[in-house]
């Protein structure tokens, strides 16, 4: 039996697939892994946009809505972790679909390892700009405000944000080197004071497995279902890096 770990599926993002392509890829995935999995932890940015009115919420994604419905259903718990491009997240997925919500970091053990997930958005040194408005996206009275816009506007505006700031990070892509990845800096100040057998976050788009200094610990990164396709999986307490070959007749 085993627990999946997955991240960045950006859906509403029309690129390089179109997002409705995209999601039935994801979902086929899921019901490939649905014979073995014991928990599926989505590890933020499950959206490319996404706010929740009182009574509105962005449409579509239904299928890949009613396939985590289906996950809880039959006893497989799912928990969603919130990234920078969809933490406006405010109890409509956790009500209707059953699955539990994460806005920080988790501590928790898996098969006798103990992991540290999250999505990895605003961990580590340096990024002080986007740290500095993530506090204003969190702010109950901003989101207030937001919140008086009106849909149509307010959607908009966040996919032109989401474009920006996809834009920023483009040329952030390769793999930087131990002293330049902030999450693996991030991770080897964790073990100073607190040991952990696994990192797993999201966020990089980047599928990353790096052993850490003390020579057992390792940062995973689970990449991305825009250009990677990849996922972690954790089988007795050993986690892999692997890739879902896409069905061409999707």
């Amino acid at each position: 039996m085993a627990i999946y770990f997955a991240s960045d599926f950006h859906l509403g993002l029309d690129r390089p697939l179109a997002s409705k392509q995209r999601e039935r890829i994801i979902i086929q995935w899921m019901d490939s892994i649905m014979h073995d999995a014991t928990a599926l932890y989505i590890l933020g940015d499950l959206f490319d946009y996404w706010y929740e009115y009182r009574t509105v919420v962005p449409k579509g994604y239904v299928r890949l809505l009613a396939k985590l419905v289906e996950f809880v259903d039959n006893g497989i718990p799912v928990h969603l972790f919130t990234g920078n491009h969809d933490m406006w997240m405010f109890g409509y997925l956790e009500e209707e679909i059953g699955l539990t919500l994460y806005r920080d970091p988790l501590r928790v053990v898996l098969q006798d390892q103990k992991v540290l997930l999250a999505h990895g958005d605003g961990l580590g040194p340096g990024d002080r700009g986007y740290k500095i408005m993530k506090k204003i996206f969190t702010n109950k009275l901003c989101q207030w405000f937001f919140s008086r816009l009106h849909p149509n506007f307010a959607i908009g505006l966040m996919r032109y944000a989401s474009r920006k700031s996809r834009e920023t990070d483009m040329e952030a892509m390769a793999f930087l080197g131990a002293d330049k990845e902030w999450l693996i800096q991030y991770s080897e100040k964790k073990l100073q004071s607190e040991h952990y057998d696994y990192f797993i976050f999201g966020h990089r788009h980047l599928p990353i497995d790096f052993v850490l200094s003390n020579g057992q610990s390792r940062y995973i990164n689970t990449g991305d279902w825009i250009d990677h396709y990849t996922y972690a999986r954790m089988e007795n307490g050993h986690v892999t890096l692997e890739k879902y070959e896409i069905d061409n007749k999707v």
